[in-house]
């Protein structure tokens, strides 16, 4: 091969990822035209007298069919992010890196542990495994931040420690007016509260064969974070939504829930739709609005929407007094679906609309909901447990939780 043709060769894969994202985002588009005129016929069906059995059944299938072809859009994006399998005008590898791979492909720690001795922190042999070079920590936190939702719109910080304690005002300084020669009395401190947040180990474990080890084409930072990235995000998504904090970080749905009205600091506020199991029957974008407007308006700025793909389709459906559909699709290949102005985050293990269930969520969760990684990624090189294969135990500690309550707000399909 040339050394023409090396340059070449990623230029054209790159123009053929992104003609095939811009397809698939017109045909997307095109489908939801479709859809909302199969859904103004229904509509209009429901108003003469009542809507056609065949046309509710297309408007459904149409809307089924907008969530794969978003789903589809989603990975074709991914897949334009991810790098090749071939070294192709790669920088040169760092010292641990190369230390690293040796450890990956052939189980020789020796240079992992030189640079234990020199530098005694790279290595944890003795711990049970090493830690990942710097290289491919980067590449799973990156991927990470795509491919789980609820990492990718709240707060994440890096920790050295085992938990994260994090002081919080509940109120501010006390103030009052005074007269201009009248006396200052002292004010009242603030009130804190302080907030901890433990990190949870979460693991992988990609197996490989010998083959695969020693064939020198294949990045293996590459094929181990292609192996991890999505064990982990569903794992770490499903913990950050509705995870009960026993070795695992603590969801926002686990919290207590109590009415607006009676919203106290610790708890999550929410509204009612008035229907159990469902939206009221007429006007139902109405508690959109209040679920809107529950928050104050300094988390409105960066909120999102937070919902799964049955919910989703059903709100697909609703037009406001002029007849202009709430929900609207993306503006470009890779951007998010907008409902009411604001941007929706589609998580699958937010709960399906069902009675007293909290399906939809509302906030800042920049503010409202805090991720903590631990530094490090470890692996472990394991050979013998499930031969012919070698078995590589990745772990990385993470935790989660609310860390302010007034962020989040959630609509709950209740009567009260």
């Amino acid at each position: 091969m040339t050394e023409a043709s090396l340059k070449v060769a990623p230029e054209v894969k790159s123009t053929s990822a992104s003609s095939e994202v811009q397809d698939a985002f017109h045909e997307f588009m095109a489908t939801f035209e479709t859809f909302k005129e199969d859904n103004d016929r229904r509509l209009a069906e429901i108003e003469a007298k009542s809507a056609d059995v065949v046309t509710t059944e297309k408007v459904d299938r149409i809307s089924r069919a907008l969530d794969e072809q978003k789903r589809a859009i989603d990975q074709l994006t991914l897949k334009k992010l991810r790098p090749g399998l071939g070294r192709v005008a790669q920088a040169m590898p760092s010292e641990h890196k190369q230390a690293f791979e040796a450890y990956v492909r052939s189980g020789d720690d020796r240079q992992l542990r030189a640079l234990d001795t020199k530098a005694m922190s790279y290595g944890s042999g003795q711990d049970g495994g090493y830690l990942a070079p710097e290289e491919t920590e980067a590449e799973i936190g990156k991927r990470l931040s795509t491919l789980s939702p609820i990492r990718s719109i709240a707060s994440v910080r890096q920790v050295s420690a085992a938990v994260l304690k994090k002081p919080f005002a509940l109120t501010g300084p006390a103030t009052g007016w005074v007269a201009e020669t009248a006396s200052r009395p002292q004010t009242n401190t603030p009130t804190l509260a302080e907030l901890s947040f433990p990190t949870m180990e979460l693991y992988a474990m990609p197996a490989a064969t010998a083959t695969l080890l020693e064939d020198s084409i294949v990045d293996l930072d590459q094929w181990l974070s292609s192996e991890v990235e999505v064990a982990f995000a569903e794992q770490e998504g499903a913990a950050f939504v509705k995870g009960d904090g026993v070795n695992k970080p603590r969801g926002f749905l686990n919290y207590d829930v109590v009415a607006e009205a009676s919203w106290t600091w610790g708890d999550i506020g929410y509204i009612a739709t008035g229907v159990a199991g469902a939206f009221a029957a007429s006007n139902p974008a109405d508690k959109l609005i209040d679920t809107v407007y529950a928050l104050k308006a300094g988390y409105r700025q960066a909120a999102n929407w937070v919902m799964n793909r049955k919910t989703q389709a059903a709100i697909r459906k609703f037009k406001d007094a002029d007849g202009n559909y709430l929900w609207q699709p993306p503006a470009a290949p890779g951007s998010r679906a907008m409902l009411m102005g604001f941007p929706l985050v589609e998580a699958e293990d937010m709960p399906d609309i069902a009675t007293d269930a909290t399906a939809i969520a509302f906030g800042d969760f920049s503010r409202g909901y805090l991720i903590v990684d631990r530094t490090g990624i470890r692996v472990l090189r394991d050979p013998y447990s499930a031969k012919p294969y070698v078995l590589f135990y990745t772990t990385k500690r993470v935790g989660g939780g609310v860390q302010d309550f007034d962020a989040i707000k959630l609509l709950k399909f209740g009567t009260a």
